[in-house]
Order: structure tokens, then sequence, then C-alpha cells
């Protein structure tokens, strides 16, 4: 015969196990909760650094041009551009396609003449991306290029469309680049002409001309000399290469003028919302804009102007020269080439769209310049503190 146990086992009452499940829920929230803060706080740093990564490159390339605005050009350069019924332009490529908020912008000009400037302001001519905050700015300088020693050569007006380029028979180490032993070829691969070229011609005649170059530059060797033809095609791009019509133009100069050339760097900063988000770009004369930050969200400049004449300054100047430039009026009159300082009044970025994770709403970190530079080449005295 069996017999039955009347030993009861331990074991957990149901109210033990409500408790024991409602300390290990709150137990194992408060775990999640601390990994997702982690999480968050890793991205946060992660997202900081990268913003002030991409802000550093964008605000050092930006400065760094805008200091050598005019290096190259002379102290109070104003170089006489074509004129004809289209003016050149600023902010197109080869392909034709112009990019400064859906267009293009045209050199400034006194009377009906345009000017190559060492800078040249534009005010309220990018896109507009809060309408709160207005319009954007663009900006643009100009200097001779310090890499390529194309006045070293000896240049002619071949043609209405072309010019060539003979080395002299003797040249001064000045003609060559650091590392190298002979002057750079007018068509090097990394660093000679191309299309989309800037080139300022200084005719002995006294005459300056600003042509762009339309095509790929040829070569032919006689008796150990090179000759390099560089095409300057009528209808270019930029508006350059006028009729022979149009005064200044490279058409305009009698066959066999000679003289001596440089590159010309014309750099253009503009905001780009044709794409989401918008970006920052540079675009280097008639080639294609390159983006130098992604995120960027506002940009305005300001300027400090000195009339050499009356001796009188100007202080922030949003819009100079004009009667509405923000400054009073002081402006009103004066031209780029009086210009001393660049502010920038403010350039913005935001961090990348992935800021908010997990719900959280941590929302966008943002990024702020407020910088001035002091454009050395535009004025070779410090005429004026602020």
């Amino acid at each position: 015969m069996r017999h039955r146990s009347t030993t009861r086992e331990a074991g957990f009452s149901l109210m033990e196990m409500v408790v024991a499940m409602a300390l290990g829920t709150i137990v194992l929230g408060a775990a999640v909760q601390i990994y997702i803060q982690g999480l968050n706080a890793t991205m946060t740093v992660s997202q900081r650094a990268e913003l002030q990564q991409d802000f550093r490159a964008a605000s050092n390339m930006l400065t760094k041009d805008l200091s050598l605005a005019g290096a190259g050009l002379g102290q109070g350069a104003a170089i006489q551009l074509p004129t004809s019924s289209s003016l050149p332009k600023i902010g197109c490529d080869q392909t034709n396609t112009c990019y400064i908020n859906s267009t293009y912008e045209t050199y400034p000009v006194q009377g009906s003449t345009p000017f190559l400037y060492g800078l040249m302001p534009g005010y309220n001519k990018g896109p507009t991306l809060l309408a709160a905050q207005g319009p954007t700015d663009v900006i643009t300088v100009a200097y001779t290029d310090s890499t390529f020693y194309l006045d070293c050569y000896n240049a002619s007006v071949a043609s209405a469309t072309s010019v060539t380029f003979i080395l002299p028979s003797s040249t001064s180490t000045n003609c060559t680049a650091p590392g190298t032993t002979t002057p750079q070829n007018v068509n090097d691969g990394a660093v000679g002409l191309s299309a989309g070229d800037l080139i300022w011609f200084s005719f002995q005649n006294g005459s300056q001309v600003v042509a762009e170059v339309t095509g790929a530059v040829t070569s032919t060797t006689t008796g150990g000399v090179t000759t390099y033809t560089v095409p300057f095609a009528a209808t270019d791009p930029l508006n350059m290469n006028q009729p022979s019509t149009s005064p200044k133009s490279l058409s305009t100069v009698a066959t066999g003028t000679a003289g001596y050339a440089n590159r010309l760097q014309v750099v253009t900063y503009y905001l780009d919302n044709s794409v989401s988000p918008a970006r920052l770009m540079r675009q280097v004369s008639g080639h294609s804009p390159i983006p130098v930050a992604e995120n960027t969200v506002f940009m305005k400049f300001s300027y400090n102007l000195f009339n050499t004449n009356t001796t009188t300054v100007a202080i922030g100047c949003t819009n100079p020269g004009a009667s509405s430039d923000g400054c009073s009026g002081a402006s009103a009159g004066m031209l780029p080439n009086q210009v001393t300082q660049i502010n920038i009044a403010n350039m913005a970025m935001d961090s990348s769209l992935q800021s908010s994770q997990y719900g959280q709403g941590n929302g966008y970190q943002r990024m702020d310049l407020q910088t001035s530079v002091s454009a050395r080449n535009l004025t070779y005295v410090n005429n004026f503190s602020n």
C-alpha cells in the first residue's frame, strides 16, 4: 500500500510573483533608459565633432579665399570687361548651366561698363532658405593664381579667338615651381590651362583683357621651341570672349600683339538649395562648382570701406555702394575696390538630419560663425580700425 506525502513544497505566491515582476520591470526599464541616454549622448558628441570638423573646414576655406581678395591685381584694381548687350557672367560652367539661385550674376558696373574687382559683394543674391531670415548673400573674390607661372611665357595674339604662348630662351628661377627644375607646361595635366579658366592679359600696347579658355591647349615643337595655342572661342559660357565690336574683348586686339598673362581665380561662394538640406558651394571661374559643406542654412556679409579722397569710413555696410547700404548711407556711391574688410555677419550650419533618435526629440545642433577678414591686398595701409 502506497503512502501519499503530506509535506508541501515551497513556492511563490501570486502576490510575490507580481511584486517580483514589477521590480524586474522597473530595473529593466531603468537599464533601457540608461542605454538610450548613452546612445543619445554618443550621437550628440559624434554629431558635435562632425559638425565642428565640417564647419572648421568650410570656414577655413572661405576665410582663406577672402583674405586673398585682390592678390596680384594691384592696389585699387578695377579691370574693365567687355561691354555688349549681354554682360559677362558669374556662376556658370562649361555645360552652360548657371547655379547662383538657379541663374547667374553679372559683374559690378560703372555706368554701363562692367568691371572686375578683387572683391564683388552679392547682397541678397542667394536663395531664401527661411522666409523669416530673408535672402542669403553671395560673395565673389578674384586673385591671380600663384601656383601656375603663366606670366613666365610670352603671349601673342594669333587670331581673334586664339593666343600662343612661347617660353623665352632664358627664364629666371622664379619660373620653376617648388620641387621642379623646368617651368610648367601650359598644357600640364595637373596645373595647366583648361576650359573654364579666366586669363588676364597685359599687352605691350597698354591694353588689358580678360578672356575665357574654351577648349584644350594644343602644342607644336619646332627647332626645340614649343608653341602652345590656347583657344578663346566666341559665345563662351561666361560671355568674356565677345565680338570685335565689344570694347575690351580679345577680338579687338590686333593679331601679333604681344604681352604676358596671368590666370585669374574668380571664386564665388553661394548656398545651393536645389538639394535638401542646402549646402555651401565654391565655384572657380567657369568650372563646375563643388560642395564645401552640407547643412549650411544661412550666410550674410557686411563690409567696411574707406574713401581715400574724403578720408571717410563706412562700417558694417551690407550693400556697399547703394543708398540702402545698411549703414545709414555712409557708403553710397563707393566702389568695391574701396572695401578694406569683409565681415562674415552670420554663417550658420546645422547638424545632420539624424539628430533626433528613438523619439527623444533632441532637435538639431547649430554652429554660427561671425568674424572679420582684412583683405590685405585691397589696401596697403590699415586706414582705420573698428
